[in-house]
């Protein structure tokens, strides 16, 4: 017999400064103009970014970087967010595999050529940056000039953005490439990254040597999603202390009216 996962805990919400919460990645500006727009016209704030405290008073951002990049180019001075253990067995870190789709296979590698300071070699290699498996054929480790933290990452952008702006990039947890060509027909390539520890992402974060957008992924255990927080409280000119004292006594009317449900089992959301 089975026995039941723990539950995961309440969401800890917060309201906070929005320069004291750090970014680990590049913004996806692709995702970030239309997200603008629509914040821009929003009654409510639906879904809160991720972050873990550094216990210094910043925080370091897991999921919802284009959140938080629109909300600054918005001129809002804070941001509500949710609060997670870092070592807390309710999150989980990996990475997303892109797949490069609709474009032409030596155009790719020709910009991939192109980069400089990097070294591409033939074959598998655990110390790659990445990896690049063509469609149909060979494999590609893609490798930094100097193995640090700066440079690493900085290759790391390159990469990404070789592509990023001229095929389609579908981000996925698939690994196995008989599956992904069959899912993705037009598909040229898939790119595959490393995996990170805690202490990886809060070094990218503290250190500004980001990773580029849509390379993490943190699985979050007891997320809250669709808040729909009333983006005015955000706006108002009042101190963190108020504003953190009304959220408290929002969160506990939804309580209180039964509107907070919790779903334990994983889930695939067609409304995206």
């Amino acid at each position: 017999m089975k026995t039941n996962p723990v539950s995961s805990p309440p969401p800890d919400l917060r309201i906070v400064n929005i320069d004291d919460v750090l970014p680990h990645e590049k913004s996806d500006m692709q995702r970030s103009q239309p997200l603008i727009s629509r914040l821009r016209g929003a009654e409510y704030f639906t879904n809160p970014p991720v972050v873990a405290a550094l216990g210094n008073g910043k925080y370091v951002l897991m999921d919802g970087a284009n959140r938080h990049s629109s909300l600054k180019y918005l001129d809002y001075d804070h941001i509500l967010i949710q609060v997670a253990d870092y070592e807390s067995q309710f999150i989980e870190l990996g990475v997303w595999q892109h797949i490069v789709s609709d474009w032409e296979t030596d155009e790719f590698l020709s910009r991939l050529e192109a980069i400089r300071d990097i070294d591409i070699r033939d074959g598998w290699d655990s110390r790659a940056v990445a990896q690049v498996l063509l469609h149909g054929g060979p494999v590609y480790g893609i490798h930094a000039s100097a193995d640090n933290l700066f440079q690493r990452n900085s290759t790391l952008r390159r990469v990404v953005e070789s592509y990023h702006r001229h095929a389609t990039l579908y981000r996925s947890p698939l690994t196995d490439p008989n599956q992904i060509w069959s899912l993705y027909p037009y598909a040229i390539a898939l790119v595959m990254f490393p995996g990170y520890q805690p202490q990886d992402i809060i070094d990218a974060a503290t250190k500004e040597a980001y990773l580029p957008p849509g390379v993490s992924r943190h699985i979050i255990h007891g997320r809250a999603l669709k808040l729909n927080y009333p983006m005015c409280k955000l706006r108002e000119e009042s101190p963190l202390e108020e504003k953190n004292r009304e959220l408290k006594q929002w969160l506990q009317r939804k309580l209180a009216e039964r509107s907070v449900r919790y779903y334990a089992e994983a889930t695939y959301q067609f409304d995206e």
